[in-house]
Formats: structure tokens, sequence, C-alpha cells
């Protein structure tokens, strides 16, 4: 039987952040024994991803950050586009597997830090603890028995909420024969695609150099697409829209992420815990997650070393899924036009408080100030509609990506 103080179950974004965050001494009086459980090789095991957050300063995983932009464009579908300066904010790409491979290097230096590859099986509670029921790679059984699990798996299946859509994507890494890109901004949406029946789409790019980038089309709708239909919506904006000309893409990413207004319970027992996106950390209105789930691991680790209960604070508060439950009903419903309203928030609002608004970083009067500036008859018609409205379940599991396929 394995022993700790805490068991991380799952090697995501969510439980290697926790988990380096608890490694080696810092502050606070305790440094907790940990064991981070990571699936082996196969499906349970998170695929590669791409991660984009927004900061001011210097960031705590900077040294592997594949870019970072002070400037980004929003374009809407005719127009001039509307071009910001994110001045004192970063807005930063993370790639997966420079997130772990930092990551790692950092847990394998850590004395109070243990690594196991299994599969969790089951999570039992007992008086004082939980034990984690593991199988490992050979076939064969153990059991880790904890002080305090926090499972950062992906939910079953998603629940009853009044509005769910699903934010998914498609994007290729490209590499064009000319010129095509401007390294120093990020094309953060572009409205220019083909709009969907309900909800919205547009294209997204992440400039790496002149030559190269990844090019996203992005949809927020209540269905998926074919995979024959992400490659024509991705194809149509990168050749039709942004006439890249030719080029070579170099891997494929694609991915699902819910928009739902349901509560997702951070604790599931007396000492389990949900993290990251299973736990909340997912910005129902924007889909973004990483900065979600750093503010939760941060609390649970600061609280673990002094000695705390370490309960998972919501990574948004209230008053922000509250304005998220009515921005998504209000798309659901096709009571806005999801271009013109985003597009007017970016020409209408300056883009460092917006995006600290989308962060849930401002204050009442900021939110109202905000507020004031989308189409108040809809959104107000959308709010007071909610109350009313029953919880349903979704039905269709919760979606998982697929990998990321190198081509």
């Amino acid at each position: 039987m394995l022993e700790a103080e805490v068991a991380v179950v799952g090697a995501g974004a969510a439980g290697l952040s926790l988990a380096h965050r608890l490694a080696g001494p810092g502050r606070g009086p305790r440094t907790p024994s940990v064991v981070l459980v990571d699936a082996p090789p196969g499906p349970l095991r998170p695929p590669r991803r791409t991660w984009c957050f927004w900061e001011a300063g210097p960031g705590r995983f900077d040294a592997a950050l594949t870019a970072s932009w002070r400037h980004l464009r929003v374009r809407p579908p005719t127009g001039d586009p509307i071009e910001a300066d994110l001045a004192p904010l970063r807005y930063k790409m993370l790639r997966s597997d420079d997130f772990e491979n930092l990551v790692r290097r950092d847990l394998a230096r850590s004395p109070n830090v243990r690594r196991v590859e299994a599969t969790v099986e089951t999570v039992e509670e007992f008086e004082g603890g939980a034990h984690v029921r593991l199988r490992h790679p050979d076939g064969g059984t153990g059991v880790l028995r904890a002080r305090w699990v926090f499972d950062s798996r992906p939910l079953g299946s998603l629940p009853a909420a009044r509005t769910t859509l699903l934010q998914h994507f498609h994007g290729w890494f490209v590499r064009t024969a000319r010129p095509a890109f401007d390294p120093g901004a990020v094309d953060l949406m572009d409205f220019r695609t083909a709009q969907p029946a309900t909800g919205l789409s547009f294209g997204y790019v992440l400039p790496t150099g002149p030559h190269e980038a990844l090019v996203e089309y992005t949809e927020f709708s209540p269905r998926l697409l074919t995979g024959s239909g992400y490659e024509a919506a991705v194809r149509a904006y990168a050749h039709d829209v942004l006439r890249l000309g030719d080029s070579q893409v170099l891997a494929t990413e694609t991915g699902v992420i819910p928009m739902t207004d349901a509560p997702l319970p951070r604790r599931v027992g007396a000492r389990v815990f949900r993290i990251g996106a299973a736990g909340g950390a997912t910005r129902p209105a924007t889909g973004y997650t990483f900065a979600g789930l750093q503010r939760q691991t941060r609390a649970v680790a600061a609280a673990l070393r002094r000695g705390r209960r370490p309960v998972p604070p919501p990574a948004h508060s209230a008053r922000s899924r509250a304005m998220d439950a009515v921005l998504l009903r209000a798309l659901a419903g096709g009571r806005v036009d999801g271009p013109a309203l985003f597009c007017d928030l970016f020409r209408r609002v300056p883009a460092p408080r917006l995006l600290r608004f989308l962060d849930g970083g401002t204050r009442l009067h900021e939110d109202l100030a905000i507020g004031l500036r989308t189409p108040i008859g809809p959104m107000l018609r959308s709010a007071l509609e909610l109350p009313g409205l029953p919880r349903r379940p979704f039905d269709r599991p919760a979606p998982e990506p697929p990998p990321l396929e190198t081509v």
C-alpha cells in the first residue's frame, strides 16, 4: 500500500499544476507528501493540447511558452479589423508537451512528490482519508491511502443545465511558402466565416513567426461537425479567407469544450475534491480554463501548506457565472447576433479591461458598464427567462477531444 498526505488523480493541466505547486519547499510551514497518479499511455491519458491565457508581467510557466503577444485583432464579418494593445497584459500560448516537460523536470527533483503510472478504478472514503484503488499497466492492483484526494479526470457526462453549448474547434499548425502572418498580434476572433444556424463561428490565428501559425476554425453551437466537416471549415478559412496559398500542414488539433451553466460540484466527499475543468475551472462564456485552474490549485496548495482544510475555491465568482448564464441563453436562443456582440465589446471597451472582465477580475461597476455595451433588451429578456427554465440533462456524454494527430 502506498501512503501520502495528498493524492492527485490525473496528470493533465490541473493535476500537474497542483503537484508542481506542492513540490519542494514553499510558503507555509508544511510540505505535504504527494502521489501523482498518471494514466498509462492510451485513451485515458490527456491528449496534447494548446492552452492560452493572459496575465500581466512574468508568469510561473513562461519558460515553457510557445509565444506571447501584446496586440490582438478582432475581425468583423465585413469592414476594418479592430486592433487592440493589451498592455500591461500579454496573451500567452502554451503547448501541453512543453508544459509537461517543465513540470516533470521540476517534479523529478522534488523529494516529496512521487509519480505513479496506473489507472484509478475507485476512490473510497473512510474516516480520516480515502483509498484510491489502482490498476498498474502490468495488470497488478494496488491501493494508495491518502488524507486528501484531488481528482482532475474529465467528467463522464455533463450535469443537467438550463443551457449548454459546445465550443468545438479544429486547427492546423501550418508553415507557408510566403510570409503570411504578423507575428506581433494574435487574431482572437475572425468572424469572416460562415455562421451556424445557432451560436457563432470564427477563425483564430496564433502566429509564431511570419511563416508559421496555428490556424483554427471554432464554433459555439449545440452540435459537433463531422471529421470531414471540420477539415472543410478550416480549409475554407485558411485558403478562402486568409489566402495562405502554398502551405504545409505540420499537425492538427481538435477539441471540444462544454460551455454550460450547470453547477459543477468541487466536493465529492469529505476528503475528495474535483479540480480543473471537472471542478468548474472553465469559464462558461469563453471556454478558457488554464487561468481558472491556476487560481484553484494555488489556493489548494496554500491551504495544504498551512494545515488548513483544502477545499478548492470556485474558479469564477457567482456574479461571473450568472452573467455567463445570461449570455449563453441569449446565444442559444438566437436573441443576439454573436459576431456583432463581441465586435461591439472589443470596439467600445478597452481590451485590457475586457480581458480582465472575461477572467472575472473586474469590479461590479466595471461589469455594469460593460453590460450596458451589450444588446440590453435581448440580454434582459434572457435574464428574466432563466429562473423559470428547468435544468435538463445534455443529450450526449461530456465530449472528449480526440488526440492531436501529426500529418
